[in-house]
This record gives C-alpha cells, sequence and structure tokens, in this order.
C-alpha cells in the first residue's frame, strides 16, 4: 500500500452510505474536525479521478475551500483569502444543493470568511476553535 492510499483510507474509514463515495463523506467528517489538510487530501484523490467529469470544477472548489483553512492554520490569511476566491467561483458552477451540499450556503460561508479577512486588512486571523466552521451535508 503506498503512502498516499494509506493517507486517503485512514479517514475515510467508517465514511459510507448515502450512495456517495466514502473520500467525499471523509472530506466532511475531516473538515469538520478541523483537518483541512487531510480533508483536501481526501478529496484530491477522488477529483483525480474525476477532473474532467462533471464533478470536477465541484471537487477543486471543496478542495481549495480547506486548502484555504489550512492557509488559516498558518497564518497566511492573503493565500486563504484568493483560495476563497477561486474555491467560490468552482462552486458557483453547480446549482445548489449538489450532492446533498448546499452550496449556496457553503458559497456565502465562503464570502463570510474572505469579509472577516479584509476586514482585518488580511493581517488578522479569525481562526480558532470556536470559530472552526461545520459543513453538513443534506441527507
Amino acid at each position: 500500500m503506498s503512502t498516499r492510499t494509506a493517507q486517503v483510507q485512514s479517514p475515510v474509514a467508517g465514511c459510507e452510505g448515502h450512495g456517495l463515495d466514502s473520500r467525499y463523506l471523509g472530506f466532511f467528517k475531516c473538515f469538520n474536525l478541523g483537518l483541512y489538510f487531510e480533508a483536501h487530501e481526501v478529496l484530491e484523490d477522488l477529483w483525480l479521478e474525476d477532473r474532467l467529469g462533471r464533478n470536477g470544477s465541484f471537487y477543486k472548489g471543496l478542495i481549495q475551500l480547506a486548502a484555504a483553512f489550512v492557509h488559516l492554520e498558518r497564518n497566511r490569511p492573503g493565500p486563504a483569502a484568493a483560495l476563497f476566491d477561486r474555491a467560490r467561483t468552482h462552486l458557483g458552477k453547480y446549482a445548489s444543493p449538489h450532492e446533498h451540499l448546499d452550496v449556496s450556503a457553503v458559497r456565502a460561508l465562503m464570502a463570510d470568511w474572505r469579509n472577516r479577512l479584509a476586514q482585518s486588512g488580511f493581517t488578522g486571523n479569525p481562526l480558532n476553535a470556536d470559530t472552526a466552521p461545520k459543513i453538513t451535508l443534506q441527507l
């Protein structure tokens, strides 16, 4: 088993059901636990299979969302803001709901976080344990 395969399999353990790919469900599990890098990695594995398919931009937008929070964890608000913008563009191609996700709510979440960063002049970091966002699927 490759290192990449092990990195993806561990977070998706137990993520099954509703006719959805376990890596997609694993993304939300990791994201909601504040494991943004892992969320990115888990969904990237699925995106690599479908990057030119109907969900390519959808997965890419979610990956960029998680990556934005990785940047916030590393206290890099400027790059985080840029990724929020790119992610909103990718997800904007999809009607809500899509794949059991309220895409409009996720886009609003990203706009809110982007605005928080802008209000601080891109020098503050609003991410902490109390403000960490959660995203739920409509199952």
